[in-house]
């Protein structure tokens, strides 16, 4: 960043970041980063001319403040509110004392852009935004939603596991006790990673497994296959949880994300083409049910789905799959 050249500023380096002041005998005021901004330039010619701007009221940490106490957050499942959460933190970190009457379309493009290597996170990242620029229009701050519109990043559907892979994966996670316990409550149950992370022993009776879904509320008695049943059998008891951290506390997500990304970097299905990720184990899971034969509802009553749209895909999969043996096996006969 090139420096202008300006009377009366200070610049400070803390922790690799840059900050910048306007500083004039006792007086300090810090300044916006970018000093080619609009901003940067009122900020600094109101502190040279002695007209110090009052603060904002209609901040990004004002308008995130509101939405957490807004009926639309509270309606909200748990598990979305969590989710909603990261994301409103996140933008206010970097926002918060920015007035987000200036937030314009282009502001949206970059922040999604920014996470285009996750586009999930890209895309939840822009839904948050619009979700908060539509409580702004309705506070009278702003007129129009500049989110809206704003077209989605595409990085593919969470696919199935191919037989190969889970295979590969079972084989690299041998000596990883989180990663290969994740993946067999994930694959034996049908649940989501957190849902997996917070299951304790006594949810267990040795044939069921209750869960309590974060994300849509639904509480689900889970019968456990076999495999499943086996592996917890030989599994030690660290604690009061499945995955446990100590006696009383289970592991964080990410700490069994990470042990899992730690595997699936090994196999090569972190990144690109070949890219597979712990969601997709639910999906195998139902897949595999339906390829079984299962009817719709089966699924439904493992997956806990709270509509049958995605359970009906799962079962067109299996369907397509089936019906293209029985049609080629016509055609060699």
């Amino acid at each position: 960043m090139k420096r202008p050249d300006l009377p009366y500023l200070e610049f400070k380096t803390v922790k690799g970041r840059q900050y910048i002041y306007f500083r004039k005998g006792k007086f300090r005021h810090r300044l916006p980063d970018n000093p080619d901004s609009e901003e940067f330039s009122i900020e600094y010619w109101s502190a040279r001319n002695g007209k110090r701007s009052a603060p904002a009221k209609t901040t990004w940490n004002a308008l995130i403040i509101s939405y957490y106490s807004s009926p639309a957050f509270k309606m909200l499942s748990k598990g979305s509110r969590a989710n909603y959460r990261r994301h409103c933190e996140a933008i206010r970190e970097k926002n918060g004392d920015k007035d987000m009457r200036t937030f314009r379309r282009k502001h949206a493009l970059a922040a999604r852009d920014a996470l285009q290597d996750t586009w999930s996170k890209a895309n939840e990242r822009v839904a948050i935004l619009s979700v908060l620029c539509r409580h702004a229009v309705d506070l009278e701050w702003i007129e129009r939603n500049p989110v809206i519109g704003i077209e989605k990043l595409s990085g593919g559907e969470y696919e199935p596991w191919p037989e190969a892979k889970l295979r590969a994966y079972e084989n690299a996670a041998a000596d990883h006790d989180i990663a290969r316990t994740a993946y067999e409550l994930g694959i034996g149950t049908g649940q989501r990673l957190g849902d997996c992370v917070k299951m304790m022993w006594v949810d267990f009776d040795g044939e069921f497994m209750a869960v309590a879904q974060e994300k849509t509320g639904e509480k689900v008695w889970v019968y456990c296959p076999a495999r499943l049943r086996e592996y917890l059998r030989a599994l030690p008891k660290r604690g009061a949880y499945i995955m446990a951290k100590n006696l009383t506390q289970p592991l964080g997500k990410r700490q069994v994300q990470a042990a899992v990304e730690t595997v699936r970097e090994k196999i090569g299905v972190m990144r690109g083409a070949q890219r597979l990720v712990p969601h997709g184990w639910r999906y195998t899971a139902a897949v595999q049910l339906a390829e079984a034969g299962c009817s719709d509802a089966q699924i439904q009553a493992v997956t806990g789905h709270r509509t049958l749209a995605m359970v009906q895909k799962y079962r067109a999969r299996a369907d397509q799959k089936r019906q293209s043996k029985l049609a080629q096996q016509m055609r060699d006969s």
